[in-house]
């Protein structure tokens, strides 16, 4: 598909991030990865992005990243679109973007190059090397030491073609209507907050019309139907399940550094689809933790 096909698609429906599966000595398990994909497939995702944060980006190497964009893009079969995480230094990023092309994925997510904090040309040269290095559409991943305004992102637009989605991890509403202001449907807008479902209806009336959804990983039932609300705008149902169930897995997924990937892999383990551990130097739920998040979810999955 071409990559304004591609955000077409991405903009039609709820995102499924799927965890990475790993075994005890975290390498990856490619059958219960693809077995987790062929259950989130029955949930009717929009797409996929595997090897994205919550699936564990930035501990893979580009062999694993590799097995990990095969596996996926296999199981899918071209039901969905495959959008690939891509990252870290400019050139360390185009070989991801290569891999990400050569394994089949339908596209890339930018995460914000590695470590430095740089001005906005700067990453815009940044993200316009990437997206010069490939066929692929691009999503500009807003967030940490990467956020760009309005004025920049038009700048990278005019000068990218490819470039055809923003998801956005900061949470400002005032920029993100600046954007949508300037840009308009030029770009696919995604949530992408920890726990994007907080936001999900204030971003819609800006035209943020999706967003990435780490729940889909072990309540894909839930998601759908907390995405269906959003969609009808029901405020009702919509501050039922954020009071009931949402606002309460946000208060245990504060209490420690990196548990918005943590608690998702304890999900899984939740309802019986284990994923395996997180690697370091995340960290792992506590015992009451996980059994605070097990009553949590019954009677939910």
């Amino acid at each position: 598909m071409t990559p304004q096909q591609m955000a077409q698609r991405v903009g039609e429906g709820l995102l499924s991030f799927p965890v990475t599966h790993f075994n005890d000595q975290y390498d990856f398990v490619e059958q219960p990865y693809r077995q987790h994909i062929a259950w989130l497939l029955e949930h009717s995702p929009a797409a996929l992005f595997a090897a994205g944060g919550t699936g564990e980006f930035f501990s893979l190497s580009l062999d694993e990243f590799s097995g990990v964009l095969s596996a996926a893009v296999s199981e899918v079969a071209g039901k969905v679109p495959v959008v690939a995480g891509c990252g870290y230094g400019t050139r360390t990023a185009i070989q991801f973007a290569h891999a990400a092309e050569q394994a089949g994925a339908g596209g890339l997510l930018l995460f914000p190059p590695y470590l430095v904090n740089a001005e906005p040309a700067g990453l815009i040269a940044h993200a316009k090397a990437v997206c010069d290095s490939t066929r692929l559409g691009v999503i500009f991943y807003n967030r940490d030491n990467a956020i760009l305004d309005e004025s920049a992102l038009e700048k990278l637009c005019e000068s990218c073609p490819n470039l055809v989605g923003f998801k956005d991890g900061v949470g400002d509403l005032e920029l993100m209507t600046r954007i949508h202001a300037r840009l308009g449907d030029r770009l696919v807008y995604i949530g992408g907050l920890p726990t994007a479902e907080t936001f999900a209806l204030p971003y819609l009336e800006i035209g943020v019309t999706t967003y990435s959804s780490a729940i889909f990983n072990f309540l894909p039932k839930f998601a759908q139907d907390f995405y269906a609300a959003v969609r009808r705008r029901d405020h009702a149902a919509v501050l039922a399940s954020l009071r009931d169930f949402v606002l309460p897995y946000i208060a245990i997924r504060r209490r420690r550094k990196g548990y918005a990937v943590s608690i998702v892999k304890a999900g899984m383990k939740a309802i019986g689809r284990d994923a395996g551990p997180v690697r370091p130097p995340l960290t792992e739920l506590t015992s009451a933790e996980i059994d605070e998040l097990k009553a949590l979810i019954a009677g939910r999955s």
